[in-house]
C-alpha cells in the first residue's frame, strides 16, 4: 500500500509571488520515493494523490454583498483556480441568487478544461445550467459541509476545518503547488497530502499536513538606474523606464547568478534560508533580470536543470531566445543535471542567431599537452589545467537600424562571448592561460569577419591581476608577479602573452562621463584600475571579478546601469541577501556601433 511518510518545504517561511511546492516522501513495502514519481493525473499502483492548500485567513467578504461576511465557499470555483475571492457568499440564498452570474465563471474554467483535455474525474460534479453538482462549504467551522444540491462526494470532507485556538481555515487551492498572494501576508499556510484509490476515489489512510510560518512580503531593494556616460552628443531620450531609447543602441547584460549547488547556509551563513532557497532566489532573479529588458543577457553558474526547466521557458515569454554551454564534467562529480555553465539570451525582435562556438578549455588543455608537455609530465599538467571551464561565444545579426554607421545597407553583425573562468585562486596560471585561449579563438573570428565584439563573464581576475591586464591593455608585463605560477612552463615565453583585440573595460566609461549621474558613480569606482569597486560582495571577500569588454573601433558605450555601494546593501554589506539574490551584482552596458576606424 503506498503512504505518505512526510510533507516538507524547502523554506518553511513563504514568500508573496514565489510558488511554493512542498517534497512529498512516499512509502510501499518495497520502495521510498517522492512525488516526482507520482504524476497527478497518472495512477502509481492503483494510487494518486491529491493535495489542499488552507489559510488562516480569519475573515473572508462576500462576493456579492462585500459588506457582509462570507459564511460558505464554493468548492467549485477552488477546483477551477477561479480566484478565491469570488468564491465567497454570505448565505446558502446569497449563492443561489446570484448562481446565473456565478455560473458565468465555471462555464469559463470548464471551457478552458475541456480545451487542454478533461484528463480527471471533476471531484466537485458537473457543471451546468442548473447548478447541479455543485458544492459548497459552510465557513462557520462544522463538521459537515452545505450542499446547495447534491453532487459527488468531496475527497476531503469539508474545505473548513478547526485548530485547537479556534481559527477557521479557508481553502485557497487544490493543486500541489501554490504561490502566496497578497491577501496571505500575515497568515499560516497549511498543505495537506492524501493518497486516493484510483478505483474508488476515496482517501487511504489519513491526510499528512504541514504548517508554514507566516507569509511575508517580498523584499524589494531599490531599482537601479541606466546611467548617461554619452554627455551632449547622445542621440535618443530616456523614457518612462529611465533606458535610453534610441533605435541604433542595445543593451548587454552580464550577471553570475550563484548556482544552487553552490548556495549553501555553510558559506552564506548571514543569509536567511528562506533567501536562500531556489524557490525564492529563482522569482527575485528572473524578476531583477527582466526588469532591465537587456537585449543580450550573458548569465553564468546556470545549472543545466535550471536553464531547461526555468529559465529558458520563463524568457522565452518576454521575447528572448536561448543558448546554453554547460561545463564539462572530466572534474565534476555531482549529479550531471545540476552542473552548470553558460547562458546567453538574445530578443527576437531585436537581433538573430548566426552562429555558435563552444569553448571547451578542457579540450584546449588536452592539444597543449600533446604538444608543450613532455610526455612523462603530461597526466601532471592534464590535472592542473583540466577544470570543465567553458566559454560561449553566440555571433548574432542585429534587426534594428544603425544610425551613424559607415555603410546603412550593411549587415550588422555582433559577436558576443560569455564565459566564467575557472575560480582557484592558487591556479593563477591556469586562469591566465584559460583567458588567452578565448582571446586567440576571438582573434580567429575578427580575422574572418569586421565584427564588433563583446567579452563578458565571471573572469574571478581581479583588477590588475595577469588575465585583467592582458583583457584591458592587449599584453601582460613579463615582471607581473602572477607570472611566477607557472609550474608547467605554458605562460612561456611571456611575449606571447599578447593579443591584438582592442578591448576596453565597458565601466571604465564613468571615469571619462560627464553629468552629475557620471559624477556619484565615480565615488563607485577606483581610479587605479579604471573598474568598479566591487562586483562580488561576500562576508570573506569584497572586490571586482566580473567585467563587460567592448571593441573600442567599432562600439562606444551609451550609458551604464548604476553600481552598489556598501551602503546600499544591508547593513551586514554582505550577498547574497533576501533584496538580491546572487554574490555578484550584475552589470549592463548600452552600447552603439560606430564607424570602424581606419589607419
Amino acid at each position: 500500500m503506498l503512504s505518505v511518510l512526510r510533507v516538507h518545504l524547502p523554506s518553511d517561511i513563504p514568500i508573496v509571488g514565489c510558488e511554493l511546492s512542498p517534497y512529498v516522501l512516499l512509502r510501499r513495502p518495497d520502495k521510498t520515493f517522492t512525488t516526482d514519481d507520482v504524476p497527478e493525473s497518472a495512477p502509481l499502483d492503483g494510487h494518486f494523490l491529491r493535495y489542499r492548500i488552507q489559510s488562516d485567513r480569519k475573515v473572508a467578504v462576500c462576493s456579492v454583498h462585500p459588506s457582509e461576511q462570507a459564511t460558505l465557499q464554493c468548492l467549485g470555483c477552488v477546483k477551477a483556480k477561479i480566484p478565491v475571492a469570488k468564491s465567497y457568499h454570505c448565505s446558502p440564498k446569497c449563492f443561489s441568487d446570484a448562481w446565473q452570474h456565478h455560473r458565468v465563471l465555471h462555464d469559463r474554467a470548464a471551457s478552458a478544461v475541456n480545451e487542454n483535455g478533461n484528463e480527471e474525474e471533476e471531484i466537485f460534479g458537473r457543471f451546468n445550467s442548473t447548478g447541479a453538482g455543485v458544492i459548497s462549504a459552510s465557513l462557520t467551522g462544522s463538521a459537515s459541509s452545505t450542499s446547495l444540491i447534491n453532487g459527488s462526494t468531496p475527497l476531503y470532507p469539508t474545505a473548513v476545518t478547526q485548530r485547537s485556538g479556534g481559527e477557521t481555515w479557508f481553502e485557497v487551492g487544490r493543486s500541489k503547488t501554490y504561490t502566496p498572494t497578497t491577501d496571505d501576508i500575515g497568515h499560516v499556510l497549511k498543505f495537506e497530502c492524501v493518497v486516493i484509490d484510483a478505483e474508488t476515489k476515496l482517501p487511504v489512510g489519513h491526510p499528512n499536513t504541514l504548517l508554514t510560518s507566516r507569509v511575508i512580503p517580498a523584499p524589494s531593494p531599490s531599482p537601479r538606474h541606466l546611467i548617461s556616460v554619452g554627455g551632449a552628443d547622445m542621440m535618443g531620450q530616456l523614457d518612462s523606464d529611465g533606458r535610453l531609447s534610441s533605435s541604433g543602441t542595445f543593451t548587454v547584460l552580464s550577471y553570475n547568478i550563484l548556482s544552487d549547488s553552490y548556495a549553501s547556509s555553510e558559506l552564506y551563513s548571514y543569509c536567511p534560508s528562506w533567501a536562500l532557497s531556489w524557490p525564492y532566489r529563482r522569482q527575485n532573479l528572473l524578476r531583477e533580470i527582466v526588469g532591465y529588458r537587456a537585449d543580450i543577457v550573458c548569465l553564468q553558474e546556470v545549472q543545466c536543470d535550471h536553464f531547461d526547466e526555468f529559465f529558458a521557458p520563463e524568457l522565452d515569454k518576454h521575447g528572448y531566445q536561448a543558448l546554453y554551454k554547460r561545463k564539462t564534467n572530466e572534474v565534476y562529480s555531482g549529479n550531471i543535471h545540476t552542473i552548470d555553465g553558460c547562458a546567453t539570451f538574445f530578443r527576437r525582435d531585436r537581433f538573430s542567431h548566426v552562429k555558435k562556438y563552444e569553448v571547451e578549455f578542457n579540450k584546449a588543455a588536452q592539444s597543449l599537452t600533446e604538444v608543450a608537455v613532455q610526455t612523462t609530465q603530461k597526466k601532471v599538467a592534464l590535472n592542473r589545467l583540466v577544470k570543465d571551464n567553458v566559454a560561449l561565444i553566440v555571433v548574432l545579426e542585429a534587426k534594428f537600424t544603425n544610425q551613424g554607421a559607415d555603410n546603412p545597407g550593411k549587415r550588422q553583425l555582433l559577436c558576443v562571448a560569455n564565459t566564467h573562468v575557472n575560480v582557484q585562486q592558487e591556479l593563477k596560471d591556469v586562469k591566465i592561460w584559460q583567458v588567452h585561449t578565448l582571446l586567440k579563438g576571438l582573434e580567429k573570428i575578427a580575422a574572418s569577419a569586421d565584427i564588433p565584439m563583446l567579452v563578458c563573464g565571471d573572469f574571478n581576475s581581479v583588477p590588475g591581476s595577469a588575465p585583467h591586464s592582458l583583457l584591458a591593455m592587449g599584453k601582460v608585463d613579463p615582471l607581473h608577479p602572477d607570472l611566477l605560477v607557472d609550474p608547467l612552463a605554458i605562460l612561456r615565453p611571456h611575449s606571447k602573452l599578447t593579443h591584438q583585440l582592442p578591448l576596453v573595460s565597458a565601466y571604465s566609461a564613468f571615469l571619462r562621463g560627464i553629468g552629475l549621474g557620471s559624477e556619484q558613480q565615480r565615488r563607485r569606482m577606483d581610479p587605479a584600475t579604471n573598474e568598479p569597486l566591487f562586483t562580488n560582495c561576500t562576508r570573506d571577500f569584497i572586490g571586482t571579478l566580473d567585467y563587460i569588454f567592448y571593441t573600442a573601433d567599432s562600439l562606444t558605450v551609451e550609458s551604464l546601469l548604476e553600481l552598489l555601494d556598501e551602503d546600499s546593501l544591508r547593513k551586514d554589506t554582505a550577498l547574497p541577501s533576501p533584496e538580491w539574490s546572487s554574490d555578484h551584482i550584475a552589470l549592463l552596458a548600452e552600447f552603439r556601433c560606430v564607424p570602424k576606424t581606419r589607419h
